[in-house]
């Protein structure tokens, strides 16, 4: 049941919260006992508004209620009152967490993908690609990633609940970037944040697309009239540039496949799956005993589903507690086999484990060609005490 004052529907959707009523009693004089009492024709004259006014309020709310799909009444997110952001509170599943009894990676930015497509349905964009506008639409255009960078200064544990905030705004002429925040809803503390960079392709010809000013005008209504940054401080970690890893790499994984799970509703392998490759060359000594930090990613060319992948990744550079560094590269026993690709290690060398944390440069490259279709930097903490 719906009053006056108690509209339950959203307030940035609803009009009815736009409706006032103002009181005939106000007045500015500060002698408020000089006002003369109403006489009973006013009373009854304000009663019919305020009940006029009730009517209208529930009968605008029932209507855009009805237009409001089962997953928007029960999504628990929103726009925010200035309606150029999003929130939504994630409860981490026992399915999306790893080895270290948190969430992975991978889990971390499912949600952000899940938070960002929730916020482009929210204002109205279509269900039939990642936030296509009406023109795009026409044109058979649609947004791909080319930059993803993610920081996560704490994983959250099963059973967590993370508030995820994101918004978008203009990049340039070419594209457009989404930034988000992660917090822990209990403490209200910031446990990530993470920016991204996107540009328009042809869905038919996959060839880029600049950004029209008809494109930009549809969705620039949703972004902040100012520029806000998940990474505001100068010099940070997402706009660095990552160096091309040279040959021969110190630690592999050929033979990867995308699976047709990999594959999303614009037909190319999910933004997320990069992310997974880039790890399955990871030397083992270091994910035994570090956590991932931060990832950048550079989206170079686009993997077909027929595609073999080869990972590749070598050490950058070193936090050592000490100065006692044994060599700049992993040992290995040998060739470890998977049921989806091959590692190998061609290095002699061996880190200490005592080091803080390290830093690695990745390459994705197709097998039969060696075209790279990405480029990656990740950077690697000790694993806290649990």
């Amino acid at each position: 049941m719906l009053s006056v004052g108690n509209c339950h529907c959203r307030p940035w959707k609803c009009r009815a919260n736009a409706i006032t009523i103002k009181s005939p009693f106000t007045s500015s004089s500060p002698w408020i006992n000089t006002v003369p009492a109403p006489s009973n024709r006013t009373l009854r004259s304000f009663k019919l508004e305020i009940s006029a006014s009730a009517s209208s309020k529930t009968r605008i709310c029932e209507e855009e209620a009805q237009q409001l799909s089962l997953a928007d009444r029960l999504r628990p997110g929103g726009l925010a009152p200035d309606g150029f952001s999003y929130k939504e509170n994630f409860t981490i599943r026992c399915y999306e967490v790893g080895v270290n009894r948190t969430a992975t990676i991978e889990a971390v930015a499912n949600l952000l993908q899940e938070v960002a497509c929730n916020h482009a349905q929210s204002v109205g964009f279509s269900t039939d690609g990642f936030a296509t506008t009406p023109t795009m639409r026409k044109r058979h255009l649609i947004w791909v990633a080319a930059r993803m960078h993610i920081e996560v200064y704490k994983y959250p544990a099963w059973g967590d609940v993370t508030e995820i905030e994101t918004w978008c705004q203009s990049e340039g002429k070419i594209g457009t970037r989404r930034d988000w925040i992660l917090k822990d809803a209990t403490t209200d503390n910031i446990i990530g944040r993470a920016t991204s960079t996107w540009v328009m392709m042809n869905q038919d010809t996959r060839r880029l697309y600049r950004v029209t000013d008809d494109v930009r005008d549809e969705y620039m209504v949703h972004c902040p009239k100012s520029l806000r940054l998940a990474f505001p401080e100068e010099n940070n970690n997402s706009s660095k540039k990552i160096p091309k890893l040279e040959d021969p790499a110190q630690h592999s994984r050929s033979g990867l496949m995308p699976r047709r799970a990999d594959l999303d509703m614009n037909q190319h392998v999910n933004n997320v799956t990069y992310i997974g490759w880039v790890l399955e060359s990871m030397p083992q000594e270091v994910l035994d005993t570090h956590e991932l930090e931060m990832i950048t990613l550079d989206y170079r060319r686009e993997c077909n589903k027929d595609d073999i992948v080869e990972s590749l990744t070598s050490l950058l550079s070193e936090k050592s507690d000490s100065s006692a560094v044994e060599s700049s590269t992993f040992a290995s026993n040998g060739n470890a086999t998977s049921t989806n690709g091959v590692a190998t290690t061609r290095s002699p060398g061996r880190l200490s484990s005592s080091s803080r944390g390290f830093e690695f440069l990745h390459m994705l490259r197709l097998a039969e060609s060696g075209f790279e279709i990405n480029r990656g930097r990740t950077e690697w903490r000790r694993k806290p005490a649990r």
